[in-house]
């Protein structure tokens, strides 16, 4: 049995897409972020960072592996199973490279641009433009990959699975992709799978509906090392 920590995000979608098309048994622990959730000691415990999504693995000879930031826990799962990822030792090295292309650069550009169009006060124009224009150069990066094939590795796979949930909501960060027509196809082809369609309606209710923003919420917004020290 997995123990999935989560919240209905695109980082949340990206590992619920995996444990999903995977067919492994798991057990989803609902994080209150704007509560404070990801701030407990047995989360951090588990997640250091505070962050999620993280998971713990019990089906394994000893004590439990926690494994926690989403390339690492994709990696391990498509180890684990045998599933979505690569056996040859070339392409293992490309696989790690658009997982890492992902998790620092289209991850956190894109979650910079939806904290600007969704949570930050008004008049952030130069941020805003800033992330949308490397939200963009990273859209740009994938129509160029896509370009050559259906899929980041050829057949779709935990590349796909952690690229596809930031790009899945383009339209409500305010970007189309008209100008990204294989990047278009490919999301298209993907959000159909009904894994995928499960792992996005993974406790759709209680997503944020836009109650908390950077004035109001100190938990989620404008964090220091006080965060992690409790203080």
């Amino acid at each position: 049995m997995i123990d999935f920590y989560y919240a209905p995000t695109p980082n949340g979608w990206k590992i619920a897409i995996m444990l999903e098309e995977s067919g492994l048994e798991y057990r989803t622990h609902l994080l209150s972020l704007g509560k404070g959730d990801q701030f407990k000691p047995e989360f951090l415990a588990i997640s250091p960072n505070a962050k999620m999504p993280a998971i713990v693995d019990n089906d394994v000879k000893g004590d439990p592996i926690s494994v926690f930031e989403s390339g690492a826990i994709l990696t391990y799962l498509a180890d684990k199973t045998g599933q979505f990822g690569v056996t040859d030792a070339r392409q293992r090295i490309e696989l790690l490279q658009w997982l890492f292309w992902q998790v620092g650069n289209q991850g956190p550009m894109a979650g910079q641009l939806s904290h600007f169009v969704n949570y930050a006060p008004e008049g952030q124009d130069y941020g805003h433009k800033r992330y949308r224009g490397e939200y963009e150069r990273n859209l740009a990066v994938l129509e160029n990959r896509l370009a050559r094939q259906n899929f980041i590795m050829g057949d779709y796979g935990i590349a796909d699975m952690i690229a596809f949930p930031w790009v899945f909501i383009a339209k409500r960060l305010g970007v189309p992709l008209d100008e990204f027509p294989r990047v278009s196809e490919w999301r298209e082809q993907i959000k159909g799978r009904p894994a995928v369609v499960r792992a996005i309606e993974l406790h759709k209710d209680s997503q944020n509906r836009g109650k908390d923003n950077a004035q109001n919420n100190p938990l989620l917004f404008n964090q220091g090392a006080a965060h992690l020290k409790g203080k």
